[in-house]
């Protein structure tokens, strides 16, 4: 069974600057692992793929060419 492709639920123009600046001073693989399920902010994503956490760091991803929509994710119903 494939995964939804991820949705933002806010606007890329909403997000807060200064967190995507954190976000961006981390490495690929440790913004990854972040999202794991099982850690305190893993991806949290709705059943059509909107993201309701870890959106900061999947936009950030995204910027880096990774493959966001493979990535484990938390399913909310």
């Amino acid at each position: 069974m494939s995964q939804s492709r991820l949705k933002s639920l806010h606007s890329d123009d909403s997000l807060s600057q200064p967190k995507l600046t954190s976000f961006r001073k981390l490495s690929t693989e440790a913004l990854t692992l972040s999202l794991q399920p099982g850690e305190p902010g893993a991806l949290k994503v709705k059943a059509d793929g909107t993201i309701m956490d870890g959106h900061h760091r999947v936009y950030v991803l995204r910027e880096r060419g990774v493959d966001v929509d493979s990535l484990p994710r938390e399913s909310l119903e």
